[in-house]
């Protein structure tokens, strides 16, 4: 495969990936009027939408501190490693879209006055664009495994490590290889967004089907990748999870039920994971509320700040920070420690239901409460508990539903952080 212009892409949207855009969590089903705008957006889409996919192969050169795509350097460390660590000989040029149909049309309906179905498509377009990367994925390793390559996990300018300010240049260097026009209109602003919105230009590395590094991640990217009807998967999935339907309350604060000599897998943390947290939440929160540090003896200590209102006396704020005491990689980031405590100088916590009525009990029960103790952190991925999202930490579902969030996005900052990367 060498260059591929495709403007009537095969896609499907899952629900389940609807649901999780829209920002549902994965135990609370849409009510009806969400449903009724969930089935407008694909209708409206599957009638009008004008998706379309670009593919080109191009040369990869890759050494210690320099990367360059068809002769141009790029300046992303984290895109070399990426790669790098891979084993990539190759590289596919991606640029996809929703098309700008989908965009006029939910400005239209902004300038309408019709907010509900201007979100819904909104994130309509979203779904369509990860779909279809998703299947382009699945696509080129099928192609490419007839040479024993696979296709390494895309990556785009404005994820994590890469600046946004080369969208331009990945745009150029895809453009003016082209033997004809994109299939559809898309072009780079001075911000390096594009244009229509819903489009993604992206970066496929080709590797050997072995990576050449045992430190490297999972030997075919269908391990990891969530994209459960593909048509091209290879292996199950490393973790399997049961349906939304199967997750809600009654699992054990314990974690799930494995055995206590399990070894931890390779590869310590799962990548491209599915989590139950929000992926904007899971950036912003791992950005912001989350501090790493590597111990002098290999150890990681993790704290993660929540900050949420008690569910009484009008809703004041407080704040609780989740402290984690990891193993390092080589023992799979095991959970050696953890601690749940007001943050320093916060007093909100003195205002909730259940302390009002029996402070030494609540306070008890936060430090007694030691979920997945023991445990490699990846289980977290697999552990099924309660959704109660409720500011306060009264219930022993509430706390029990923070501790999940605060280890995914443990989790989530370990693959994003340099340092903790480094020594795994």
């Amino acid at each position: 495969m060498h260059e591929t212009y495709d403007t009537n892409p095969a896609f499907k949207v899952q629900d389940v990936e609807f649901h999780r855009l829209l920002g549902y969590p994965r135990a609370h089903p849409p009510g009806e009027r969400a449903l009724e705008l969930m089935a407008w957006a694909r209708n409206w889409y599957a009638q009008h939408g004008r998706p379309w996919v670009y593919l080109r192969r191009v040369e990869l050169q890759l050494t210690d501190n320099i990367l360059r795509l068809g002769g141009v350097q790029f300046r992303s460390q984290q895109l070399h490693d990426h790669l790098w660590l891979h084993g990539a000989q190759s590289a596919m040029l991606l640029a996809v879209s929703a098309g700008r149909e989908c965009e006029e049309h939910a400005r239209q309906l902004w300038t309408e006055g019709k907010p509900d179905e201007y979100f819904f498509l909104e994130v309509y377009g979203s779904a369509v664009v990860e779909d279809l990367v998703a299947r382009t994925n699945g696509r080129i390793c099928d192609l490419a495994g007839h040479n024993g390559l696979m296709a390494v996990p895309h990556y785009s300018p404005g994820y994590s490590g890469w600046d946004i300010a080369e969208q331009h240049k990945l745009f150029s260097l895809i453009a003016q290889g082209m033997t004809k026009s994109f299939p559809g209109p898309i072009e780079v602003l001075s911000s390096g967004m594009l244009r229509p919105k819903k489009s993604l230009l992206g970066v496929f590395g080709l590797a050997p089907a072995k990576a050449r590094d045992a430190s490297a991640p999972a030997p075919t990217p269908c391990e990891n990748c969530s994209f459960s009807p593909c048509q091209y998967r290879r292996t199950p999935y490393r973790h399997v999870v049961g349906p939304v339907s199967d997750r809600t309350s009654s699992q054990s604060q314990t974690g799930p039920t494995m055995a206590a000599d399990a070894e931890p897998a390779l590869e310590p943390l799962t990548r491209n994971a599915k989590y139950s947290v929000n992926a904007r939440a899971l950036r912003k929160w791992a950005t912001e509320r989350v501090r790493l540090d590597l111990r002098d003896d290999g150890k990681v200590e993790a704290v993660f700040r929540f900050d949420g209102t008690t569910c009484s006396n009008m809703g004041r704020p407080l704040a609780f920070d989740y402290r984690v005491t990891l193993s390092g990689p080589d023992q799979g980031y095991r959970i050696l420690e953890t601690a749940c405590r007001p943050a320093p100088g916060d007093e909100g916590y003195q205002y909730t239901c259940a302390y009002l009525s029996d402070p030494e009990k609540l306070m008890q029960a936060l430090a007694d409460e030691k979920p997945l103790r023991g445990r490699p952190l990846d289980e977290v991925l697999a552990w099924t508990r309660a959704v109660a999202p409720s500011g306060c930490h009264c219930t022993a579902d509430s706390r029990t539903h923070k501790w999940g969030l605060a280890l995914e996005v443990i989790h989530y900052a370990l693959l994003q952080a340099r340092v903790p990367q480094a020594v795994s």
